[in-house]
């Protein structure tokens, strides 16, 4: 399937991945529909950024996928749902739960019955590797079991399978992606790279982090979302579930090490607790299996993580005034 000239929806548009999604799908020459989550402030997050020819090529709409009337108005006439929306912070999920059913369990059910109304040629659900859990083994394909860990990766899981639900069902013809850990230029501090980051180049020679010896397997924002284009281009994936990772760990503490050498600065590392996860609800490994993806659609990443983490040094050198580095935000 070319995406050239298709009617495209795209569910969290004004976030991170989301975001980067908008711009490459512009460029590719689909006909742009961006959801934006409703504020009063008719924030469109980081559409707000972007330059306006880019900006010009995009309808956006303002709503909330908790609300079905609202997701079936949006969703009719499209081509391709991109389902990109979700609460995704996973501190803030020991907080409120429910709130996290309600986004991603019940919002994608939404997602997925106004698309089965409307016949939809493709729809691409998000998933994410914590559904995953700690790795019972390693690399971890797709056959891996699922293990709800905290409130937010027991939400994913359930919205995975609402999509399986309605693929098995309704044959509706949903792929769902599996992104391991994305880093990238507008990820907010909530994530473990732009916290190091940012913690640095305001000055402070101690940085605070949580646990030092997980580890994760980081995929590039640009990588990740050409995973996501070629979910959507291959009708191989229908049915499926798909991981999107670079197929190497590391571990925190070495990944913050590695950032310290990069900048160049003489940074000490000290492990807040504030910042831990609770014993059992930690994922301790994450390392991505991503042969099927290869297979399926011929998607491989393209950045090493060095020449991610250089890209991302430099666009938040660049763009510091979005960071808090004295707040610990959940």
């Amino acid at each position: 399937m070319n995406l050239k000239g298709k009617k495209v929806l795209i569910t969290g548009s004004e976030g991170f991945i989301g975001s980067h999604l908008t711009e490459r799908l512009v460029e590719l020459g689909a006909e742009v529909t961006a959801l934006v989550q409703y504020n009063s402030f008719n924030n469109w997050g980081w559409i707000d950024t972007f330059d306006e020819e880019i900006k010009n090529n995009i309808n956006v709409i303002t709503g909330d996928i908790r609300e079905y009337d609202n997701v079936k108005r949006m969703v009719k006439g499209q081509d391709i749902v991109f389902h990109l929306a979700a609460l995704i912070a996973i501190p803030y999920s020991y907080l409120s739960p429910m709130a996290y059913v309600k986004t991603n369990v019940e919002g994608t059910t939404n997602v997925m019955e106004a698309c089965r109304d409307y016949d939809i040629q493709k729809i691409v659900h998000t998933s994410t590797s914590e559904t995953y859990g700690t790795a019972l083994y390693v690399p971890i394909d797709e056959k891996h079991p699922m293990q709800g860990q905290s409130p937010y990766s027991a939400s994913k899981i359930a919205a995975d399978k609402m999509a399986e639900s309605f693929y098995r069902s309704f044959k509706t013809p949903v792929a769902t992606i599996r992104p391991f850990n994305t880093y990238g230029p507008r990820q907010s501090a909530r994530a473990v790279i732009p916290t190091i980051i940012s913690q640095i180049l305001s000055g402070k020679r101690e940085i605070r982090l949580g646990s030092l010896t997980p580890t994760r397997d980081f995929n590039y924002v640009k990588d990740t979302v050409e995973a996501f284009i070629s979910v959507a281009e291959s009708d191989k994936t229908i049915g499926q579930v798909v991981n999107a990772g670079l197929n190497h760990e590391i571990s925190i503490g070495d990944l913050a090490n590695k950032i310290i050498e990069i900048i160049g600065e003489d940074v000490n590392i000290i492990c807040d607790e504030e910042r831990f996860r609770p014993e059992n609800s930690e994922v301790n490994r994450l390392w991505a299996d991503n042969k099927k993806i290869k297979e399926l659609t011929g998607w491989y990443p393209k950045y090493t993580l060095d020449e991610g983490l250089k890209e991302t040094i430099d666009w938040i050198k660049n763009n510091m005034r979005y960071f808090k580095t004295d707040i610990y935000n959940v």
